[in-house]
C-alpha cells in the first residue's frame, strides 16, 4: 500500500510539473517537448494503478469456503443425532453436541443436571450408567473417546438410552417364555382334569375298579412328566456359576474326539475338529465349556439321524479383533426358516419329541463364561453355531 501512494505522489508531480513547463513555454518547440514527455512519463508511472483497480473491478466476490459450509452441515447433523453427545476439552464441563444432550439437562429431563455433568466428568471408563430422570430411574449406555485436537486433550462422551429397548427386550422375552411354559404345563394338565373326572365317575359305577386303576395309571404318568419338566427348568435356571482358568483347546478337541468320534463313525458319519494353531487357549471353565459343546454334538447327532453319511464340523480359530471362535456345524437339513430366534428360548424345539432345553444350557453356559453363542447358516446347507469369546 506504501509503494501505491509513492507512485501516486510521482505521478502527481510528473504531472504538476508538465503543466507549469506547458503554461511557460510560449512559441518554444523544446518546452513544448518536454511537456509532453514528462506527462507521459506521469501516466507510465500511474498506468500499473489503473490496471490494478481494472483487476480487482473484475473479479468477482468470493463465494464461502466450501469448509465453511461443510461445517454448517455437521453442526446441523450432530444437533439432530438421536443420542446425547457431548465434547469435553481439558477437563474443562463438557459442553452439549446434540439437542438430545440439551434436552437431557433442561427442565423434564434428568432431576439433577448438576448430577449429570459431574459424571461425564469424572466417570473414567465406558459402559451402561443410571440415570434419576423425571420419568424415574433409566438406564443408559456412555461411550468415552478420547481425542487429541490442535494439541489440546478432548473427549467425546455419547450416552444412548437403553431403557425403552430393554424393557421392549424383556416384554418379548417373558411373553415366549410364558407361551413356552404354558404349553407344557397345559400339555400335562389338561388329561389329568379328564382323567381325574373319569375316576370319579368310575367310583360309583359296579366293576369300574380295572378302569379307575387305568385311570390313576395315566394320572401319575402325566403328573410324573410335569415333575420332570419343572425340574429341568430348575436345572436350566440354577446352572453353577464358572470356575474361569486357562483351557487348551487341542487338549479338550482330543478329549471331545475320544468321547463322540466311536459314535459318529459306527453311524457311517466323521467328526472333524480343526484348529487354527495347536497353541490356542481360551479362559474358561473346561467342564462347562466341554457340557456346552456337547449339547451342540447332540443336536447335531438328532439333526442327522435320517442321513447315511453325516457329518460334524468343529473348529476353533482366532477371529477378527483378537477374538477366538468355536464353530460347530453339521450337514443337516438346517434350523427352518423363521426359527432362527426362537430356538434359544427355553423348551423350544424346532424337532418334534424335542425338550429344547439344549440350546438354552449352550447359551447360558457360554454367557457365564463371558461369550456369545449365535446361529449362522451356512451356504453349504445344514446348520452352524458359533460361540465367541
Amino acid at each position: 500500500m506504501g509503494f501505491e501512494k509513492s507512485r501516486i505522489l510521482f505521478s502527481a508531480l510528473l504531472w504538476l510539473a508538465a503543466g507549469a513547463l506547458a503554461a511557460s513555454a510560449g512559441t518554444s518547440e523544446r518546452a513544448w517537448v518536454a511537456s509532453v514527455v514528462l506527462l507521459l512519463a506521469g501516466i507510465i508511472v500511474a498506468w500499473p494503478l489503473t490496471q490494478s483497480h481494472v483487476i480487482a473491478a473484475s473479479v468477482p466476490e468470493p463465494s464461502p469456503p466450501p469448509d465453511a459450509r461443510r461445517l454448517a452441515i455437521l453442526q446441523a447433523q450432530f444437533e439432530h443425532l438421536p443420542v446425547a453427545a457431548w465434547v469435553q476439552v481439558n477437563h474443562q464441563t463438557p459442553q452439549p453436541l446434540s439437542s438430545r444432550a440439551r434436552r437431557l439437562a433442561a427442565p423434564g429431563g434428568v432431576q439433577d443436571p448438576e448430577a449429570l455433568y459431574e459424571l461425564l466428568r469424572t466417570s473414567d471408563r465406558s459402559g451402561p450408567v443410571g440415570l434419576n430422570t423425571e420419568r424415574g430411574s433409566e438406564r443408559w449406555l456412555l461411550r468415552r473417546q478420547p481425542l487429541a485436537l490442535d494439541g489440546q486433550a478432548q473427549t467425546l462422551l455419547v450416552m444412548v438410552p437403553l431403557e425403552q429397548e430393554l424393557e421392549s427386550e424383556s416384554l418379548r422375552a417373558w411373553q415366549q417364555l410364558a407361551q413356552v411354559l404354558t404349553h407344557e404345563i397345559m400339555n400335562s394338565l389338561t388329561p389329568i382334569k379328564s382323567l381325574s373326572g373319569t375316576a370319579l365317575t368310575l367310583l360309583n359305577e359296579p366293576g369300574g375298579a380295572a378302569m379307575l386303576r387305568t385311570a390313576l395309571e395315566a394320572i401319575d404318568r402325566r403328573a410324573g412328566s410335569l415333575s420332570s419338566f419343572v425340574g429341568t427348568y430348575r436345572q436350566v435356571s440354577r446352572w453353577p456359576p464358572p470356575v474361569l482358568a486357562p483351557v487348551d483347546l487341542q487338549s479338550l478337541f482330543n478329549s471331545l474326539n475320544q468321547a463322540v468320534g466311536a459314535a459318529w463313525s459306527a453311524r457311517g458319519g466323521e467328526v472333524r475338529f480343526e484348529l487354527g494353531s495347536p497353541s490356542l487357549r481360551l479362559l474358561a471353565d473346561e467342564g462347562q465349556l466341554e457340557q456346552a459343546l456337547l449339547a451342540l454334538f447332540a443336536n447335531a447327532e438328532q439333526a442327522t439321524a435320517n442321513l447315511d453319511t453325516p457329518r460334524l464340523w468343529v473348529q476353533a480359530r482366532q477371529g477378527r479383533g483378537g477374538r477366538l471362535q468355536i464353530t460347530v456345524r453339521d450337514n443337516g437339513p438346517g434350523v427352518p426358516s423363521g426359527l432362527e430366534r426362537q430356538i434359544f428360548l427355553p423348551f423350544f424345539s424346532a424337532r418334534e419329541g424335542g425338550q429344547g432345553i439344549g440350546l438354552t444350557v449352550v447359551r447360558q453356559l457360554v454367557y457365564g463364561m463371558g461369550g456369545r453363542v449365535r446361529h449362522v447358516r451356512p451356504l453349504e446347507g445344514g446348520a452352524a453355531f458359533v460361540l465367541s469369546f
